[in-house]
């Protein structure tokens, strides 16, 4: 049985049909009525993202797939292109229909170079099928897309940084306002979606906006694919409802009695058994997808260290809080591991990564601060033992 059942009983190009029959405003009204929010992890409405870039002016409009995928221990994206390739350009092609864009681009992490050849072969067959390209199953609608390869960058699944990286320049984050669905790509409104929320939005043209909410919570609707490695029995990449619960999760994939489960990877939460019945939800534990159980065994500083080793080598260096905060971070957990750090600097380590949270210029640098700050937090008991008292 495929790992993501939904997204196998799909029918060939169905979704796309349905689409081609509504209005571009009908289409965007749809996804807004669905509550689909971005599966790559910042939960942004995609109606409402779709809308933005539909209401800007401009003759030259893109559709962007962020297929950048870099959060450690996320790969759920990489089976839905290996797999399941058609739906997620038939969701970019309903996409540039209703923004009236005629350009999609992938935009593939450096890593998934093997996978061009096929996604490549896909790509032609679905132009020789009038599924791409001009006149699309018989209409006046004109859409294509190319991939672009990626260079590695973990900073480039940020969109502006990927957009700057798609313009020939190195992967840094722009200021904003303003925001792509104004001036994207080349100064053009463009819409940056992620891999399985452009599958999802083909599912739901197919299936029906009741369909897709009659599963998931009210705030955060649908199915959702999840990457799962770590310390448990079945690691892999599973297909839950939105709203499933971590101890639910740790269930289907063998790995009761965890110490903590890292949701959302990296710059995401750690969360301790005692909160493992918290909801997996935009409202509650948001994330794009990457799950990391750890069992009783582990030091939740050596965790930090490797994390906090992965922010200091990835932050593109744009911003001081990010730049220098990481690094301060970093050696804060070393100092830990050492018995070398007093509870006043780790309190004010704290005080920095709720600063880093605040002022730092992109997500990198927001998030990257919360799995030392959920982890000083939750495993205070254990930390204890590695701090002394006088400053």
């Amino acid at each position: 049985m495929s790992p993501l059942p939904t997204f196998s009983t799909m029918a060939p190009e169905a979704g796309l049909k349905q689409a081609m029959a509504l209005s571009r405003p009908d289409i965007i009204e749809t996804m807004k009525q669905s509550g689909l929010k971005g599966r790559g992890g910042a939960g942004f409405p995609t109606g409402m993202k779709w809308n933005f870039a539909a209401a800007a002016q401009a003759e030259e409009k893109f559709v962007i797939c962020n297929a950048d995928e870099g959060e450690p221990g996320t790969f759920k994206d990489r089976v839905i292109l290996q797999d399941h390739a058609d739906l997620v350009f038939e969701g970019m092609t309903i996409a540039g229909k209703a923004i009236g864009a005629k350009e999609g681009i992938v935009f593939l992490r450096g890593e998934y170079t093997y996978l061009r050849s096929q996604l490549e072969a896909v790509l032609d067959r679905r132009r020789k099928q009038k599924l791409l390209g001009k006149a699309i199953l018989g209409s006046d609608l004109e859409f294509d897309i190319r991939i672009f390869m990626g260079a590695g960058a973990y900073i480039c699944g940020e969109e502006t940084a990927l957009i700057e990286a798609l313009e020939g320049f190195r992967g840094e984050p722009r200021n904003r306002p303003p925001f792509p669905v104004n001036t994207g790509f080349l100064g053009r409104p463009s819409i940056v979606n992620n891999v399985e929320t452009l599958a999802s939005a083909a599912c739901i043209l197919q299936k029906g906006v009741d369909w897709w909410k009659a599963t998931g919570t009210e705030h955060s609707t649908g199915i959702k694919i999840f990457s799962v490695s770590g310390d448990c029995g079945k690691p892999g990449v599973y297909e839950f409802p939105m709203g499933i619960t971590v101890a639910q999760l740790l269930k289907e994939v063998a790995g009761e009695g965890a110490k903590a489960v890292q949701v959302g990877g990296a710059s995401g939460l750690c969360i301790p058994a005692s909160q493992f019945q918290r909801a997996i939800a935009f409202e509650d534990i948001p994330t794009g997808g990457s799950i990391i159980v750890f069992g009783q065994q582990r030091d939740m500083l050596d965790v930090l260290h490797n994390f906090l080793d992965f922010f200091v080598d990835e932050s593109c260096g744009q911003c001081t809080p990010c730049r220098l905060g990481n690094r301060k971070l970093l050696e804060g957990v070393e100092l830990l591991k050492e018995g070398k750090c007093s509870m006043a600097y780790l309190q004010e380590l704290c005080a920095l990564g709720d600063t880093m949270q605040i002022a730092s210029k992109c997500g990198l640098g927001q998030s990257s601060p919360s799995a030392f700050l959920s982890v000083v937090k939750n495993f205070r008991e254990e930390l204890m033992g590695r701090t002394y008292s006088h400053v």
